[in-house]
């Protein structure tokens, strides 16, 4: 009895590079929600990260010492400068009595409350020891920032680490039809460029912003301290500043969103078009291409240009509150100086600590964009993360050495879309060392068979076997390296010969390497090389022709030593010369092996054991070519659409 299995999510098919984009995002997704995930991911780094804050805070606190001491070397200055023109041997009272009968009533209480010494000048060794303490105050402070900014480096890289690291491994576990649906550039994009900007939003943001916040509450608590008054003016521009900040960053966050989309989508089609790039050419789509960029490129600049001028206005209008607030503070601090309720040092002092607590608040605002930019990029690396995986393996899975190669189809069904079933109760036994053939229109279910059978996809009903055990009881791991493929697209990595041979075995040696090379038609070919097997393969392979490629893959196979072997039209893409090597160098490889072979050219066929002739998903006919040729039936009609004259004879 089958037992009934969830299907594979699969959407259908992605248009090709001249196809359609969707739009950016209408709306703002979960900024909160993914900042707070964000900041989940710096957990490890909790003992550093406190340091950090306590290194932060120390120069802080520090450096917020400077500017008061330094209102005070003001007061030595202004009082010595007062007291020198004050005549020698009178007493304070009496000049300000004497002020005071003059009418200069205001410099008179500005006097009685300073402390100046009549006769007695500027004290310089004062003055010196002031400058001293606050250049060390200085010193330590920056001392301190530059050790919690290197902490904070290897913080935002070990981070960075693990997300590449997480999103690498998430990439393993995904199923093919996650792939089947995503653009390559845009998930490239996300594994790359996202990643890099969550680090410069890290670097730049998380230490300034909480250095920031630290300023904003040490130089507070100064100014609180020097006078409450000016204090309670100088902390109108928290609540403006944070009014319009948080106004303007929801109006940004959402072009922040559509800004990486467009990237992502931009990278797509740049990719596409450059693997494509002949094809392009040969169907005269190149300006129908560039059209295609300039309109991604357009939406990108539209979608960029917005976020950064929508968050760019936070600063200027911060830095007007700021700035506002500073010609309150002066006029109302030149008053209070004038009455003598304060001193002019603590009005200089005051007056720095409002620039100082304005800046913060400016470099914050300043920062938002960068924050809500790399939140953005942090949602779209998120999805990646959050997409659905493959099922797990199993708890206790079989445990399988080398395969005997006997499979069986029991019951199978299968589709991609649930409206579209694909196979239905498709049974079918291959008994080990056969050659099975798969033959079929385009569409049939060729390939998927194959894809069912190594669990790049799962099916939905039934059972496939694996020497008598069901492959859902196996590790997709251990079950996989039974199998060997060679391909009609080759893949060949930058690197030399050798490495790509040696590709196919965990323990690779040069003496194994030359063995399968020979065996598989193309250790000539190498020795005739400059650097031999060591010579190097380029990005593009230009270096090898489709020929030599699709040896050099054989080869690997060798290397791998499978007990099932898939072969999916090895020899289209090969001159008649070359296609003899193949098919001589296939032949071996298939010896004493399980195989199955897609074949579109049915003369390539014709020795196999068996061949299954598929069509709509089912099996529609099965056994040797005599035998179906005989029958005149569905594989008949295909053999003579290829070879009507030789039939006709």
């Amino acid at each position: 009895m089958s037992t009934r299995r969830p299907g594979p999510a699969v959407a259908g098919p992605r248009g090709g590079p001249m196809g359609g984009f969707g739009g950016p995002p209408a709306k703002s997704k979960d900024f909160k929600g993914s900042l707070k995930r964000l900041l989940t991911e710096l957990r490890s780094e909790r003992s550093i990260l406190i340091g950090v804050v306590a290194l932060i805070t120390t120069s802080v606190t520090i450096g917020a010492f400077g500017p008061k001491l330094l209102g005070r070397a003001t007061n030595y200055i202004f009082y010595g400068y007062l007291g020198h023109k004050l005549p020698a041997g009178i007493s304070k009272a009496d000049a300000v009595a004497q002020l005071n009968r003059t009418g200069q009533t205001r410099l008179a209480a500005m006097l009685n409350e300073s402390g100046v010494v009549p006769g007695q000048g500027v004290d310089f060794h004062a003055i010196a020891k002031i400058i001293a303490v606050v250049t060390a105050l200085y010193l330590f402070s920056s001392l301190f920032s530059w050790i919690q900014g290197y902490l904070m480096a290897g913080v935002t890289n070990r981070t960075l680490y693990r997300l590449r690291r997480n999103a690498e491994e998430k990439i393993g576990r995904l199923p093919l039809s996650y792939f089947d649906t995503q653009s390559r550039g845009d998930l490239l994009s996300r594994v790359t460029n996202d990643i890099d900007n969550i680090g410069n939003s890290l670097q730049q943001g998380l230490a300034q912003i909480l250095n920031s916040i630290l300023t904003v509450l040490s130089v507070l608590a100064m100014m609180l301290w020097i006078s409450p008054v000016l204090a309670l003016v100088a902390l109108i521009a928290i609540p403006a500043s944070m009014f319009a900040s948080i106004f303007i960053a929801k109006k940004s966050q959402k072009q922040f969103i559509a800004q990486w989309d467009w990237t992502g989508k931009l990278n797509g089609h740049v990719e596409e078009m450059h693997t494509g790039h002949s094809l392009v050419k040969v169907f005269g789509r190149r300006q129908q291409a560039i059209k295609d960029f300039e309109k991604l490129n357009d939406e990108l600049f539209a979608s960029s240009f917005k976020a950064q001028f929508i968050s760019g206005v936070i600063q200027p209008v911060t830095q007007l509150v700021s700035n506002l607030i500073y010609v309150a503070i002066a006029v109302l601090g030149g008053y209070r100086v004038a009455t003598g309720s304060m001193s002019l040092g603590d009005v200089q002092a005051f007056i720095q600590y409002s620039r100082q607590f304005g800046m913060p608040l400016a470099q914050i605002a300043g920062l938002m964009n960068v924050v809500q930019s790399g939140v953005a990029s942090a949602e779209r690396l998120f999805e990646l993360l959050d997409a659905k995986e493959e099922d797990a393996d199993p708890v206790a899975p079989k445990e399988i050495g080398r395969a005997v190669g006997k499979i069986e189809f029991k019951d199978v069904a299968f589709r991609y879309k649930q409206d579209q079933p694909l196979l239905e109760k498709f049974n079918l036994s291959v008994t080990p060392g056969q050659t099975v053939a798969i033959v079929g229109p385009t569409g049939a279910g060729k390939t998927t068979l194959v894809n069912l059978m190594m669990r790049f996809y799962d099916i939905w009903e039934g059972a496939i076997l694996l020497d008598g055990v069901d492959i859902r009881d196996y590790k997709r791991d251990d079950l996989r390296r039974q199998f060997g493929m060679v391909l009609q697209d080759t893949w060949l990595f930058s690197g030399t010969m050798r490495e790509n041979i040696g590709y196919g075995s965990s323990t690779p040696t040069d003496e194994k390497v030359e063995e399968a090379a020979q065996a598989a038609n193309i250790d000539h070919f190498m020795r005739s090389l400059p650097a031999g097997y060591d010579s190097l393969l380029t990005d593009d392979n230009s270096t090898v022709s489709n020929g030599e490629r699709q040896l050099l893959t054989i080869a690997r196979a060798f290397m791998a030593d499978p007990a099932i072997l898939i072969l999916d039209e090895a020899t289209s893409s090969v001159d008649t010369r070359t296609e003899v090597l193949v098919q001589q160098a296939m032949a071996k490889l298939r010896t004493g092996r399980t195989s199955f072979v897609i074949a579109h050219r049915l003369s390539t066929i014709r020795d196999a054991d068996v061949i299954l002739v598929m069509d709509k998903g089912g099996l529609v006919e099965q056994g040797s070519h005599d035998a179906l040729m005989a029958a005149k039936g569905f594989y008949y009609d295909l053999y003579a659409s290829q070879f009507e004259a030789s039939i006709n004879e």
